[in-house]
């Protein structure tokens, strides 16, 4: 699924595999050496010199780590080009029904599999490279003593995650201001006033989310729309919603110029970053 979502990615971005200097590979459901980052290495054909960086077990919030690690390295390598792929087989957590954990079931009808890839770099080649957003302010942030409330193992079965109940009131109470610090420097202080990418960990987080930033019905219109089609497929999700949104902004005349791309997951972490429409 990876080298087949990167060999799309490349297609679109109209240059050769060969010209990828650093590859962020992000993942929760495989632990082995060498990873997946060596064998979609091989596979894509990049350069034995290519700079790796494995992201493992982060859950959610994995795929917006993965861009605020790839703009870390494009801004400070001159002329990086950097391959960002996430892949994800969640069917490895699944578990028939049992009166025991009864949250099993929860995890079996919400979540999905994929993969996902982008590229990120600085001073595109205008001629060639077309890229859609800029990205300007990426924050982490975790809620202390929450380390429970999402909890993944590995187990003799294989992976075990569990849900808690309380993640939506946990982003509700906690959202607002962690968007305020990632919107500082546009000025802005009406949340309508953006475009949102959010990962839709589910239907409450979103209504919470909604209600809380008092936020018009169809700014998550992408983030329901991903849920509908693909599931919460952990990692990857939040670049579904953000490729149903590269659509929307291209149809649009106008409208917003600027927005946030959000993910939630274990810890509880938010991760998210500040981007700009170009």
């Amino acid at each position: 699924m990876a080298a087949n979502a990167t060999n799309v990615c490349l297609a679109e971005w109209g240059r050769s595999a060969s010209e990828i200097t650093h590859l962020v590979y992000v993942s929760s459901s495989e632990l082995r050496l060498p990873g997946g980052d060596l064998h979609l290495s091989a596979k894509l054909g990049l350069r034995s010199d290519v700079n790796r960086v494995v992201l493992y077990y982060l859950g959610c919030y994995g795929g917006v780590t993965g861009l605020r690690v790839a703009k870390d390295l494009a801004e400070n390598n001159p002329g990086a080009r950097v391959l960002l792929v996430t892949s994800e087989t969640t069917i490895i957590g699944f578990r028939p029904p049992n009166m025991d954990r009864p949250y099993d079931l929860v995890g079996a009808a919400l979540f999905g599999d994929g993969a996902a890839a982008v590229i990120i770099g600085t001073d595109p080649i205008q001629t060639i490279e077309k890229p859609f957003l800029e990205l300007h302010v990426a924050k982490q942030k975790f809620i202390p003593n929450t380390q429970t409330v999402i909890d993944g193992r590995m187990t003799e079965e294989g992976i075990n995650f569990k849900l808690g109940r309380e993640l939506p009131r946990m982003v509700e109470e906690n959202i607002e201001e962690f968007c305020k610090i990632l919107i500082k420097k546009t000025g802005l202080t009406e949340f309508n006033d953006l475009f949102w990418t959010v990962h839709p960990g589910g239907p409450a987080i979103l209504n919470k989310l909604e209600a809380c930033l008092r936020l018009e019905s169809e700014k998550l219109a992408c983030s329901r729309q991903t849920l509908m089609d693909y599931g919460n497929a952990s990692s990857n999700t939040v670049f579904y919603v953000m490729d149903y949104m590269r659509e929307e902004l291209k149809n649009k005349d106008g409208g917003e110029e600027w927005g946030l791309v959000l993910a939630f997951g274990p810890g509880i972490t938010f991760e998210g970053v500040l981007v700009k429409k170009v």
